[in-house]
């Protein structure tokens, strides 16, 4: 066990997933500089790549074999890669849209509006008190509950069913009176 909050070994490294280190983080000076080298290698590395790409792509074949290299892909391959790995990558979003197209469900679908991680309240709850009125007493924390669609909707278009509904009594009497 560890005697100070300091000597606590955590479970993961940004360096490394498995190595522990130890916190609060070391000042600088007593840092790994291992991601700076291995950076710099990968960066100087993928330039060069980049150059013999370029030089492979554009120089006369008398040239490359003049150097040495005897055996090389063929040019065509210089515009097969990077045309291939476009198409790749406009594939692969226009793929991603589509899966996320066919798992949304229908407008109609329940599971549109509400999914299996729904947290209603218990019915012992509703019997006693409305838990939803919670909220409304002063300095009340109420339970975290999903709201239904139904009671949004009476809140929020509370008027507009009011006026619906008051046009719809008006109709009927006016129905009746005519008969």
């Amino acid at each position: 066990m560890a005697n100070s909050p300091s000597e606590i070994l955590l479970d993961t490294s940004p360096r490394s997933p498995t190595a522990p280190y130890p916190w609060p983080p070391q000042p600088e000076d007593r840092r790994s500089r291992a991601p700076e080298f291995y950076g710099f290698v990968a960066w100087t590395s993928t330039y060069l790549l980049f150059v013999l790409y370029i030089l492979w792509a554009l120089l006369p074949n008398a040239w490359i074999q003049w150097v040495g290299v005897t055996w090389y892909p063929n040019r065509e391959w210089a515009l097969l890669i990077p045309s291939w790995t476009i198409v790749v990558i406009v594939l692969t979003y226009i793929i991603y849209s589509a899966i996320a197209i066919r798992a949304t469900p229908a407008f109609d679908d329940l599971s549109s509006i509400t999914d299996s991680r729904i947290s209603l309240p218990s019915q012992e709850d509703n019997d006693v008190n409305n838990p939803y009125l919670a909220s409304v007493e002063p300095n009340a924390i109420p339970e975290l509950y999903d709201i239904p669609i139904g009671l949004v909707n009476s809140v929020l278009y509370r008027d507009a069913l009011r006026r619906v509904a008051d046009s719809k009594r008006g109709a009927s009497r006016t129905r009746s009176s005519r008969k």
